[in-house]
């Protein structure tokens, strides 16, 4: 190998070979180096180039399954309408019900397959409703951002976008909208396209935007989500300017609760820090301004008043939480307390609210198993200590998925009364309004089984399974 070192200059003695050598490889690392990692750079980038290459196709697969998804669910509507307006014109001569109370073929149909769809798919119904209903709207009215969904040029969640502002939108005045919404679409993420929607909607929709509020107003409700660790987010879908209000009072009255309440809660005297008053919990912290804004929200809303503010006590709420005997003595390791529509929750938080419980209803378990050993009458009206346990049992709606909860159900004799069915806890089960009319109008059909599970049948032929919230019996 060439040496890159100089022959020395006249009267300097010749370098040693040992450290002539050791530079020389010196030198040929640093250049090696210098190479690889320019090398390495260019691989990084490469493989950066690849992987986002990658990811974007499977975007574009993503939104082909997607359009192809939105075909089948339009074509399992079309074929419920069929299936149904057979059978209503079978079976119209041998009905007994009123023409008011029943459904109309179209509406059976839609019921059905969003029961069906939600079974099949393991969604809630209300996300098999928007399915439905965006999939009608894009097969009927929006070709053009179908097309873009095959091609992969929007994703599913821009033409759900789409569809949503343009179902709002009278069919005369969609095609317009499509043209003028779906550059953006390819352009924005979902998000932005939504602010760009509203603008577009309002600049076109032929009706004013008060009366569009009036029938807004009917849509107004209030939801309940559990999350993870004992918590749980509560919404409510309100007229714009009570939200708004609502929200900046809660931050008014958030405000006026600093120090005091907070120093009692962290075991503090008024105005030391935490964690430095007698008694008090190194780790706690003060409540922030979202603390207690929703201890706020709550406080008005269960007990109608805010600690001793004295602005009155209202209507109390009622919960009914299911304590285990050995969980209220302190015993630990046995079936966790539940919280009606929510779940388990932990031992503490139950002995506390069975502490400040007006009253107790009694379930006589085993203490091991959980069996029920003694409850109920058998007569044609359910009696209430029946009903009380079967609500505990059956915690929401017994159809699968279904999450409203037991306290708003109907109580359904799984073999109808008429038909020689009995009031015995197994063959009762609580039903939302709306799937209890599934049973009884459609195709619909159920059996229960030993444990309380309820064994649904689809007009499809397909069986769904729907266990109780609580193994109360075996």
């Amino acid at each position: 190998m060439t040496s890159p070192i100089e022959t020395p200059a006249p009267g300097q003695g010749h370098c040693d070979p040992d450290v002539r050598r050791a530079f020389d490889e010196l030198i040929a690392a640093a250049q090696f180096d210098e190479l690889t990692a320019e090398i390495s750079a260019g691989l990084a980038s490469s493989r950066t180039d690849a992987l986002l290459e990658a990811l974007v196709e499977c975007e574009v697969r993503a939104s082909r399954i997607a359009a192809r998804r939105i075909e089948l669910v339009h074509e399992l509507r079309v074929e419920q309408e069929r299936i149904e307006r057979e059978r209503a014109e079978r079976d119209s001569a041998a009905s007994s019900a009123s023409a008011a109370a029943q459904w109309d073929s179209r509406l059976i149909a839609r019921r059905s397959a969003s029961a069906e769809l939600a079974c099949a798919l393991r969604v809630t119904s209300r996300t098999a409703d928007s399915l439905l209903a965006r999939a009608a709207t894009l097969m009927t009215s929006l070709p053009v951002t179908m097309e873009a969904l095959r091609d992969g040029r929007v994703a599913f969640a821009h033409a759900a976008v789409i569809s949503d502002a343009a179902d709002s939108l009278p069919a005369e005045s969609r095609a317009e909208f499509e043209r003028a919404i779906l550059p953006s679409a390819e352009a924005q993420n979902p998000s932005r396209l939504k602010s760009r929607a509203r603008v577009l909607r309002e600049r076109m929709h032929p009706e004013s935007i008060a009366a569009r509020r009036a029938e807004a107003m009917a849509t107004r409700d209030v939801f309940v989500d559990p999350v993870a660790d004992g918590m749980a987010w509560l919404s409510a879908l309100l007229p714009a300017e009570k939200a708004y209000g609502a929200y900046r009072r809660l931050t008014l009255i958030a405000e006026s609760l600093e120090d005091g309440h907070d120093a009692r809660e962290a075991g503090l005297e008024p105005g030391l820090e935490p964690g430095r008053g007698p008694g008090a919990d190194p780790g706690a912290e003060r409540r922030t301004l979202a603390n207690r804004r929703a201890d706020a929200l709550a406080d008005l809303l269960i007990t109608g008043e805010i600690d001793a503010s004295g602005l009155g006590v209202g209507i109390r709420a009622e919960v009914h939480v299911t304590v285990p005997v050995m969980t209220l003595l302190g015993q630990s390791g046995g079936a966790p307390a539940t919280l009606e529509g929510y779940g388990p929750i932990d031992d503490d938080t139950a002995r506390r609210l069975a502490a400040t419980a007006p009253s107790f209803t009694r379930l006589l378990t085993h203490p091991e198993t959980g069996v029920v050993l003694s409850v109920g009458r058998d007569r044609y009206r359910v009696p209430a200590d029946l009903q009380t346990w079967l609500r505990v049992r059956d915690g929401t709606c017994r159809f699968p998925g279904c999450a409203r909860a037991a306290a708003r159900c109907d109580l359904d004799h799984t073999r109808d009364w008429q038909h020689g069915g009995a009031t015995d806890h197994d063959n009762l089960a609580h039903m939302c309004r709306h799937h209890h009319r599934l049973k009884h109008q459609t195709g619909w059909t159920v059996v229960q089984e030993a444990g309380g599970v309820l064994r649904w049948r689809a007009p499809s032929g397909r069986t769904y399974s729907s266990e109780p919230a609580l193994a109360l019996t075996g």
